[in-house]
């Protein structure tokens, strides 16, 4: 199955690039969105938990907005707020984040939207419909920076991710060892190969992890993500090289 963000097709291909921007105020997201080229990404995130006015409508849409100017017309938009409690750089109550998302959703800068499956379940639920509602499609995420989860608990958090609706699901984990990556990789094979299963975006996080950003097409990531400047995760690598050597693997895969 694949996934349309704007005119990018995820599951299928060569994993795509997904650049993030990180800007705090519109100055530094103009620049950071200057920087980023179809030479090297295929879509951005954007990271709205980074803004300095994080919880306001009007400072999100204002960033869409400005997004829609200064980026190139061929870059989709993925917007997401990622809370404090899964490594992003804000608090933001359950149901502001709903409405939040909701509101900036319907901007037409925005193709889709990141939701965290570890809010209570009803506030997933009204933002994946919402969102569906605008005709867009959703990232169910999770996120673990402590551990790696089993192979059985990874597989189980992918598959629950598209029974609440999630066109693509995510899930990154923080490994401790190369058995950790291992099982990471395992996970989102056995994810791939289930019938009707969505574009999976997964990775192990850290310089541990590196490879999982890598080996996407091997093992069913759709997606991984790169830099042109500043990371927002541990382990991003930088978006150029990235590519080079995605495209290696891709050229080395059976016709």
């Amino acid at each position: 199955m694949t996934v349309r963000l704007g005119g990018v097709e995820l599951g299928s291909g060569r994993p795509k690039i997904c650049v993030p921007l990180t800007g705090a105020t519109l100055r530094e997201l103009a620049a950071e969105a200057e920087a980023v080229t179809v030479a090297v990404a295929d879509l951005v995130e954007l990271r709205i938990d980074r803004l300095a006015d994080a919880g306001s409508l009007r400072a999100v849409q204002d960033a869409v907005d400005l997004l829609g100017v200064a980026l190139d017309p061929a870059l989709p938009v993925l917007l997401t707020f990622r809370t404090a409690s899964e490594g992003g750089a804000a608090g933001l109550e359950p149901g502001r984040y709903r409405d939040l998302l909701l509101a900036a959703a319907a901007r037409s800068g925005v193709h889709a939207v990141d939701v965290q499956m570890a809010l209570p379940e009803d506030v997933v639920l009204a933002v994946v419909d919402g969102v569906h509602d605008i005709g867009k499609p959703v990232v169910l995420s999770f996120h673990d920076f402590r551990s790696t989860p089993t192979r059985d608990e990874i597989l189980a958090r992918l598959v629950r991710q598209q029974e609440l609706g999630a066109d693509i699901v995510k899930l990154a984990c923080m490994p401790a060892s190369t058995d950790d990556v291992l099982t990471l990789l395992g996970a989102t094979s056995d994810y791939a190969a289930r019938p009707g299963a969505r574009p999976a975006i997964t990775m192990a996080m850290g310089p541990l992890g590196v490879v999982s950003r890598l080996a996407g097409e091997t093992f069913g990531s759709a997606l991984t993500f790169g830099t042109v400047g500043a990371a927002s995760a541990p382990g991003q690598v930088d978006a150029g090289a990235l590519r080079a050597a995605l495209d290696l693997i891709h050229e080395a895969q059976p016709a």
